[in-house]
């Protein structure tokens, strides 16, 4: 039976929605148990409440909580006992096959370098969101884990990010794109310049260099940046989302007439706002850790959540740690 360790504490609306969205999850899936860290006694409270199965869902305790705006380092010392700490400690123990958190990305980063070490080879783990895009949804590395990179690191991006994709995603060939001020391979810094020449020699499908418009357009399915570049992609996509979803409900409730329109496209907006809702994809994923690790959205309710445990569940089934092995 897998064993998905889940950050009890974690998010904007935690313990709450981590507990209905781990409902929801060994509702859907048969295969699978579910720890939680954090208070017990508030956790055992919420799953009474939902009337759960005690003999798939266990409780650790766990004393502190890492917050939002605490510095990452804490994790390591001064919130050692915190319940995403011991997730990670859990984790590390072979207790658990893989680990779900929506708590600080900062103090998640860490422990998927230090506390659970990276896989043999891998320069640095890389935080691999994966976005909606006009053709379908693409995955961005780095995301903000890594501000400054070398060349080999984004080549291990690059086959990092497709090996996710294909066994994720379902994405057979997934087309690989260095993030760039143009499209010539001679365009951007020496970084984007060396990235491109080992990128193009890597076993992947590498159509070479992306201009930022090409990106929602789905031009690739692996967006591969620096963590400075791929944090302002990530922000501006999240900010655009909210943008195209504020704007669409301001025009359709305007008037009686708008209203109406609204009430004939209804298929039409409600398939659109499931495009743009990162709670389809759940979470993602520190990729170059040695254990699976997925970064649920800060506010994540029960429906991401269980996505984020869908995608962990996945991640330990399709084997991802063992093709990075064998690619890198």
């Amino acid at each position: 039976m897998m064993k998905i360790i889940i950050d009890g504490f974690g998010g904007d609306f935690a313990p709450q929605k981590v507990i209905e969205g781990s409902k929801l999850a060994l509702s859907e899936f048969d295969d699978i148990e579910i720890i939680v860290t954090g208070k017990k006694s508030v956790l055992q409270k919420q799953a009474q409440e939902l009337r759960m199965n005690p003999n798939r869902i266990k409780f650790v305790h766990a004393v502190d909580v890492i917050e939002m705006d605490d510095d990452p380092m804490v994790i390591r010392k001064e919130k050692s006992d915190s319940s995403m700490a011991v997730g990670f400690d859990l984790l590390k123990k072979n207790e658990g096959d893989a680990f779900v958190s929506g708590g600080n990305t900062g103090a998640l980063a860490i422990g998927a370098t230090i506390l659970t070490g990276r896989i043999k080879g891998v320069s640095r783990v890389a935080l691999a969101p994966i976005m909606p895009s006009e053709t379908g949804c693409f995955i961005l590395l780095d995301a903000g884990a890594n501000i400054e990179c070398r060349p080999e690191m984004l080549l291990q991006f690059g086959i990092m990010g497709s090996i996710y994709m294909q066994k994720i995603i379902g994405i057979e060939n997934p087309a690989v794109g260095l993030v760039n001020i143009g499209t010539e391979d001679g365009k951007g810094t020496s970084l984007q310049i060396e990235a491109n020449k080992l990128l193009q020699d890597a076993p992947i499908n590498f159509k070479g260099n992306i201009e930022a418009r090409g990106i929602p357009r789905g031009e690739c399915e692996v967006v591969v940046a620096d963590g400075f570049t791929g944090n302002i992609i990530l922000k501006l996509e999240e900010g655009m989302g909210g943008f195209f979803n504020d704007t669409l409900k301001s025009m359709f409730t305007k008037s009686l007439k708008s209203k109406f329109a609204a009430m004939l496209m209804m298929g039409q907006l409600k398939e659109f706002k499931k495009k743009m809702d990162y709670k389809e994809y759940g979470g993602a994923p520190f990729l170059g850790s040695a254990k699976p690790v997925i970064k649920a959205h800060g506010s994540s309710d029960e429906k991401a959540f269980f996505n984020a445990i869908r995608q962990a569940r996945l991640f330990v089934k399709q084997n991802v740690i063992q093709e990075i092995k064998n690619n890198l």
